[in-house]
Parts: structure tokens; C-alpha cells; sequence
């Protein structure tokens, strides 16, 4: 037990000298290809300016998404109609879809309480 203590130190001694030598060499390479990204000079106003170019941005994009959710409800309202027509794949598709949505709703509701899977009241 003892030995394999002692080389799992000898790995991650290893490892972490690894990490040291490439990953500020990773990290400078990283920041060089992307320079025309960075702003310059970095001020809390230049921040500022970006957080509200940002924000007008998402919301000048709202009407694009008003229109794409628009059709993919009138797709469904298209499918409903045609229920009949419905074949059993499609059908385990949209199943297996809902299963997926209520699984990332439980992984945000642990998240969201601090990863405790106790106490929840629904």
C-alpha cells in the first residue's frame, strides 16, 4: 500500500511539473492567436461599454428567435393534426427528448441548491 502511495505521488509530482512547463507556454500561445480579441486598454469602462454592446446585441436578436420559435410551434401544431400519421420512432424520439429536458431540469435544480440531493420539496 505503501509503494503504491508513494508512486502515485512519484505521477502527479510528474504531472503537475507538466502542467507547469506547458501550460503558461499553452496560455501565451493561446493569448498571441487570439490577440485581435483582447481590448486594449483593459478599463472598467472599456468593460462597461462592452457588457452594454452585448446586452443591445442579444436583444436586437430577439425578433430573429421570436420567428424561429414561431416555427417550430407551427411544426408541432403540424404534427399534432397528423397524429394519426405519427409513426412509432418519431413518437420515442419526442419521448426520449421530453426524458432529456426533465433530466437537465433535475442537474440544474442539485446545482442550483449547492449540489445537495436531500431537502427538495416539489
Amino acid at each position: 500500500m505503501a509503494s503504491k502511495l508513494v508512486q502515485l505521488q512519484g505521477k502527479a509530482t510528474q504531472a503537475s511539473k507538466v502542467a507547469a512547463e506547458y501550460g503558461s507556454s499553452y496560455y501565451k500561445q493561446l493569448l498571441e492567436k487570439n490577440r485581435h480579441y483582447i481590448q486594449e486598454p483593459p478599463t472598467v469602462e472599456r468593460c462597461n461599454l462592452l457588457s452594454k454592446r452585448l446586452f443591445y446585441t442579444r436583444l436586437a436578436s430577439i425578433p430573429g428567435r421570436y420567428e424561429s420559435l414561431r416555427k417550430e410551434v407551427d411544426s408541432v401544431k403540424q404534427l399534432w393534426k397528423n397524429r394519426q400519421e405519427l409513426r412509432v420512432e418519431d413518437a420515442g424520439i419526442a419521448v426520449l427528448f421530453g426524458l432529456e429536458c426533465f433530466a437537465w431540469f433535475c442537474a440544474g435544480e442539485i446545482v442550483g441548491r449547492g449540489f445537495k440531493f436531500t431537502g427538495y420539496h416539489v
